[in-house]
C-alpha cells in the first residue's frame, strides 16, 4: 500500500492521539483536506511500514543504496550526510560562498572547516564550476580532510564534473557530498546534465525547487554503507508530516512515469523556442531549466527591475551582468510566452 492510499483509508477508531485536530477541526477551512490526511505515526495507520516501502521504491528508481524522504528541505539532507561521514575533530572542505547549511553541518559535526574558492565568470557575473585543479592541491596537502561538499548545479545552473571529482576523492579517501538541490529533474531526462545520484557518496535534491514538490520536500541519496538513518534521527522530528511524505512519493512516481518524463521534455522544448524567438538576448548556463539571460545595454539589476515593475515578472536571482529565471514542472507554455514577449519588448525599447 502506498502512503497516499494509507492516508485515504477510512478510520472508524476514536483516536485519542496526536494530532489533536482529529481530522475534524480545521483552523483554515480551505485546507480541510490537508487536516483530513494529517495522521500520527502512533495511531492505527502504522505508516512507518508504508514509508519504508516508498523509500525502497525510490531507491530502485534512482539506483541508489538508499534514498530517504526529507520534509525539512535539502538543508536537513546536507546536515545528515555530514553527520554520517564526519567525526568530531575531522576536517571538511566546503565552498566559501556555499549555502549556509554546509557550514552549519560542519559545526554540528564538530569538524574543522577548510574553504575553497570558485572563480567568477566575468562574462556572466556568476560562479564557475568546481574543478579538480582547485580542490586536489588542498586535499593533497591536508590528509585530515574527510569530506568535500560540492554545489552542482549552482543557482545559475553551472554543473561540475562530478565523475572526475569522485575519482579524485576516492584517491584520497574523501567522501563526496553533492548539493544537487537545483537538479532534481536530472535523473529523468537525458537532455539535462548528468545527475550525481549514482556517482557521489551522498546527493541531496530539493523536489520543491524544479520538480514540482511542495516546500520543503527533498531527498537524500546515499551509495555508502553508512547509517544515514541514525544521522537523520539526530536532526529530524519524531512526528513527520505524512501528507508531505505522501507528496514526495507521488512526486517521484510522476517524474518516473511516461507522462512525467514527457512533461520535462515539453518544458525544455518550450524554453528552447523562447530562446530562438529572442535572438537579441544572450543566454548561458549548463542547465536548460535555468534561463540565464542578459541584454546588451542593461545590467542584470536593471533587467530584473524592468521585468518586475513593468511586466510583473519576478526572477530567481540576479547580478550586475545577468538575470536568472528558474523554470520547473509548473512552468507552462503560457508563462514562458509572457516572459518571451517581455524580453522582446524590452530589447525593442
Amino acid at each position: 500500500m502506498s502512503i497516499i492510499k494509507l492516508l485515504k483509508k477510512k478510520c472508524n477508531t476514536a483516536l485519542f492521539t496526536t494530532p489533536s485536530h482529529s481530522q475534524r477541526f480545521f483552523v483554515i477551512n480551505k485546507l480541510r483536506n490537508l487536516y483530513k490526511y494529517d495522521i500520527s505515526e502512533t495511531d492505527f495507520h502504522n505508516p512507518q511500514k508504508e514509508l519504508s516501502r516508498a523509500e525502497n521504491y525510490a531507491a530502485s528508481v534512482y539506483g541508489t543504496k538508499a534514498t530517504k524522504f526529507l520534509t525539512n528541505g535539502s538543508t536537513s539532507g546536507i546536515i545528515a550526510a555530514v553527520l554520517s561521514c564526519i567525526k568530531e575533530g575531522d576536517e571538511i572542505l566546503i565552498w566559501k560562498e556555499a549555502h549556509p547549511c554546509h557550514k552549519n553541518a560542519a559545526i554540528l559535526a564538530g569538524a574543522k572547516i577548510n574553504y575553497y574558492e570558485i572563480p567568477t565568470d566575468e562574462e556572466w557575473g556568476i560562479p564557475t564550476k568546481t574543478s579538480i585543479d582547485t580542490i586536489e592541491p588542498i586535499i593533497k596537502n591536508n590528509p585530515k580532510i574527510k569530506a568535500l561538499i560540492v554545489t552542482s548545479p549552482t543557482y545559475e545552473g553551472i554543473v561540475s564534473d562530478i565523475i572526475s571529482l569522485k575519482k579524485m576523492c576516492r584517491k584520497y579517501n574523501v567522501y563526496l557530498i553533492v548539493d544537487e538541490a537545483h537538479g532534481a529533474l536530472y535523473p529523468f531526462c537525458d537532455e539535462l546534465p548528468q545527475s550525481a545520484v549514482n556517482i557521489a557518496d551522498f546527493t541531496i535534491q530539493s523536489l520543491h525547487k524544479t520538480a514540482g514538490g511542495l516546500n520543503p520536500t527533498a531527498l537524500v541519496h546515499t551509495n555508502t554503507n553508512l547509517d544515514i538513518d541514525q544521522a537523520l534521527s539526530l536532526i529530524s522530528t519524531t512526528s513527520p508530516s505524512y501528507p508531505l511524505l505522501a507528496t514526495i512519493e507521488a512526486n517521484i512516481r510522476y517524474l518516473n512515469s511516461a507522462k512525467g518524463r514527457q512533461s520535462i521534455k515539453n518544458l525544455l522544448t518550450n524554453i528552447e523556442n523562447l530562446k530562438k524567438e529572442c535572438p537579441n538576448c544572450e543566454f548561458g548556463g549548463d542547465d536548460k531549466t535555468k534561463i540565464l539571460v542578459k541584454i546588451a545595454g542593461l545590467s542584470g539589476f536593471q533587467l530584473s527591475e524592468i521585468l518586475y515593475k513593468k511586466y510583473n515578472i519576478e526572477d530567481e536571482k540576479t547580478n550586475y551582468i545577468s538575470t536568472m529565471l528558474l523554470c520547473g514542472i509548473g512552468t507552462d507554455k503560457k508563462k514562458l510566452t509572457r516572459l518571451k514577449n517581455a524580453l522582446r519588448s524590452i530589447k525593442k525599447q
